[in-house]
């Protein structure tokens, strides 16, 4: 059976350069295209073209974090597409023109993605910003910028030529309001379907994953603001989804999608204690291998098995591999990481040395000053099991002074040299800092309040690289941990729940010196031969399954092709 997916995401992750993306949901996106077009799926997507980007980060002296603008020219790299579709906003015909990227395949196959833009001289002056800036401005303007990706994205597909599509995948909440242009179609056929009747046509055909259990991450407009930018009978329309009053975009994609899913197990079973009575199911993340994979490792795979780039499972296979060749391939990826920290640091790193790496949306529930929260006890263990080095990455959201304040916090802590413990926080992380530090490291840090990592997809990406991971046991991590074998569990599974924040904070952070000084630093500078063994079954166990090869077919078997009725109570 050949099904037309149209996969529909505020942000997407097409090239490094294009900065359509702001961190782990944008990449995600990418991944998973990516993947398609390997898999020859017949899928396309849509997003918007943000002219301005989110922001590219600078990093003061004083650690303060500096956010530019990241301009770019769609002109200069994409294809203008000739149709043009119209959407109201606020009783305002909002024209709407697409540009189109090609994303091609290890199979050949392309697949297309559209990006939408308003920025067209009849346009007003403010709508011609609407597609400009990821998550920028107030509620007014990202509502606008949803009824575009939303009910101008279907349009457009349909302008495109794109009549028969089997799913709508919407990537988050920010995509619902498709379930508006779906209704208006099938009320507006031939078969003349009165509002009941369009809902039940459209609901089998949709598709939602939802990606975050931290309340502030699903989008929330007042009711007074949807009625004046969507009007009274599109509102109508959404209390008669069960999406009254306020307009909560996660609510009208759960009521409206046939098949919902978190994007962990572990998540899956958060999502349905926060939305009780939908059949929330899960798919677990996971990442593009060829793109993660660094170019001393993919010289490895190809060499051994050729056909990687196709099929990510067939990684099983390295798990008779020759450990020393996983160890030469890491010592390459880690010398062009410690190049790096050089060249913005200028101090010169000792790739012998255990290294730690830690690079994630600096934000207060991902915690990256975990590590750093006893500092003296810290040094001691460094000073008495071997010396550690802490690269550090990641931007904060401009409205978030805590998370600015976190790399003020690393910075700080940055700017001196100890004999044992040396620290370096690298500005600028986007996709090519992303890749060096995932591969370049030793062990990768990652250190959530449970259960507010979803999933997480760093981890995954250094255990393509032969990198294990020293994490918290949270989203992805509670599948992918192997205690001494893929890497080692800070915490309990199912820590921290009757705990207040302070209490967690010393709980893990104990734990977390713990693991360092008993386990991962004896196991790097006295085990080195177990140290190799690990590295092989990060490659072999984790990034032959953690990949959106594997995501992708599961999508296909489980939400594209047989949707589930609404109904249905759902099981990991």
């Amino acid at each position: 059976m050949s099904l037309h997916v149209a996969y529909l995401s505020m942000e997407i992750c097409l090239e490094p350069e294009f900065p359509t993306y702001s961190g782990g949901l944008g990449v995600l996106a990418g991944d998973t295209l990516r993947s398609a077009a390997d898999l020859a799926l017949d899928m396309v997507a849509v997003t918007l073209v943000h002219r301005s980007g989110y922001f590219r980060q600078e990093i003061g002296p004083d650690g303060d974090q500096h956010a530019l603008p990241a301009e770019w020219r769609p002109e200069s790299h994409l294809e203008l597409l000739e149709p043009r579709v119209k959407v109201s906003v606020a009783d305002t015909p909002v024209t709407l023109r697409a540009w189109l990227c090609r994303i091609r395949g290890a199979s050949g196959h392309e697949v297309p993605v559209y990006l939408l833009d308003t920025d067209l001289p009849e346009n007003p002056p403010d709508v011609r910003r609407f597609t400009d800036t990821l998550y920028g401005g107030d509620d007014r303007y990202r509502l606008c910028q949803e009824i575009v990706l939303g009910i101008g994205g279907v349009r457009m597909l349909r302008a495109l030529g794109h009549d028969a599509i089997d799913r709508f995948h919407l990537n988050e909440g920010h995509a619902a309001l498709a379930v508006l242009a779906l209704l208006e179609e099938e009320m507006g056929s031939p078969d003349g379907l009165d509002l009941a009747a369009a809902i039940d046509r459209v609901r089998p055909r949709c598709v939602f994953t939802t990606h975050t259990p931290v309340p502030a991450g699903h989008d929330r407009f007042p009711s007074s603001l949807a009625a004046e930018l969507l009007g009274s009978d599109a509102c109508a329309r959404l209390g008669r989804l069960g999406v009254g009053g306020e307009l909560n975009m996660t609510s009208l994609a759960l009521e409206s999608a046939g098949f919902v899913n978190g994007v962990a197990m572990r998540h899956g079973e958060v999502s349905r204690d926060m939305f009780p009575g939908y059949p929330i199911r899960a798919i677990t993340n996971g990442v593009h291998a060829a793109s993660w994979t660094s170019p001393p490792f993919q010289a490895l795979f190809d060499r051994h098995i050729p056909d990687w780039r196709r099929d990510s499972n067939c990684l099983r296979g390295l798990i008779a591999l020759d450990p020393d060749e996983i160890a030469y391939a890491h010592a390459e990826a880690k010398q062009m990481l410690l190049d790096a920290v050089r060249n913005t640091t200028g101090r010169t790193w000792d790739p012998n040395r255990l290294t730690l790496g830690f690079a994630r949306r600096a934000t207060a529930y991902k915690r990256p000053t975990l590590i750093l929260r006893d500092l003296d006890r810290l040094r001691r263990l460094a000073a008495r099991r071997g010396p550690i080095q802490l690269v550090f990455a990641g931007k904060a959201h401009p409205d978030d002074e805590e998370g600015q304040d976190l790399i003020r916090s690393i910075t700080r802590e940055s700017g001196g040299r100890e004999d044992d413990l040396e620290l370096a926080f690298l500005p600028g992380y986007d996709m090519e800092l992303g890749r060096l530090m995932v591969a370049g490291v030793d062990v990768w840090l990652n250190t959530p309040v449970p259960p507010l990592e979803a999933s997480g997809t760093s981890g995954m990406k250094a255990a393509l690289n032969g990198v294990p991971s020293l994490s918290v046991m949270d989203g992805w991590w509670v599948e992918g941990c192997v205690e001494g074998v893929t890497g080692w569990a800070i915490g309990e599974d199912g820590d921290g729940h009757q705990l207040e924040p302070e209490e967690l904070d010393d709980l893990h952070a104990d734990e977390l010196y713990a693991k360092l000084e008993n386990a991962v630093l004896p196991c790097y500078y006295e085990q080195p031969q177990r140290m190799r063994e690990m590295m092989r079954c990060a490659i072999a166990l984790n990034g032959s399954f953690f990949n959106t090869h594997r995501m992708v077919l599961q999508y296909l078997f489980e939400a594209y092709r047989d949707p589930v009725p609404a109904g249905d109570a759902g099981t990991d």
